[in-house]
């Protein structure tokens, strides 16, 4: 009897972990309106519009999702809750590593407030091409090592200039299934 409970409790805490995970829901976040280019499996040449980006830098001990998470939920001169948005975007290529979050379109508009944090930098990131890999899964280093030099070899292949550093995009909620995750490293193009 106490085996079949225990088996019970299980399923219904299986069922409490799995149901929300495969609800989420990477489309119920607004996502910067790009051209599509160039498709090639896994691989894309996209053009990106000019966006907004709120940007803290990274090192071991700071936290830059969590500051940047408290800006958007209010810790800015406007107190104003900003939506969230993806893709949460990753440089740690550069000399300056910082981790963005991309400012809704209506709030850049609008113009975006300053945060309270000084660490937090409002920046326009102007019209780009991009050459970008896809990949699905829990990010690791390996994986997106993996990736780099797939999308580098691609980009060779394809005799493609690159006039930036590599960044790592995500897009998806941390309970988000690991096969339905969406991941990408992406590199700045000469159009």
């Amino acid at each position: 009897m106490k085996l079949g409970r225990a088996l019970a409790a299980i399923a219904t805490v299986g069922i409490l972990v799995m149901v929300p995970a495969a609800l989420a829901d990477r489309d119920d976040y607004e996502t910067p309106k790009y051209k599509v280019v160039k498709n090639d499996g896994a691989f894309e040449i996209r053009d990106y519009p000019k966006i907004v980006v709120a940007s803290a830098p990274m090192d071991s001990n700071n936290g830059a999702f969590m500051q940047l998470f408290r800006y958007i939920s209010g810790k800015n001169e406007a107190e104003q809750k900003i939506e969230m948005t993806t893709p949460v975007i990753i440089d740690d290529e550069s000399d300056d590593k910082h981790m963005s979050f991309v400012v809704p379109a209506d709030v850049a508009a609008a113009g975006a407030p300053k945060a309270n944090n000084p660490n937090i930098e409002i920046t326009t990131r102007e019209a780009a091409r991009y050459a970008v890999y896809r990949f699905s899964g829990i990010r690791s280093r390996a994986k997106e090592e993996q990736a780099q030099k797939l999308l580098m070899e691609w980009i060779e292949k394809q005799k493609l200039e690159v006039i930036g550093t590599m960044e790592k995009a995500s897009y998806d909620p941390p309970m988000t299934l690991p096969a339905k995750r969406r991941n990408e490293v992406m590199i700045k193009i000469k159009k």
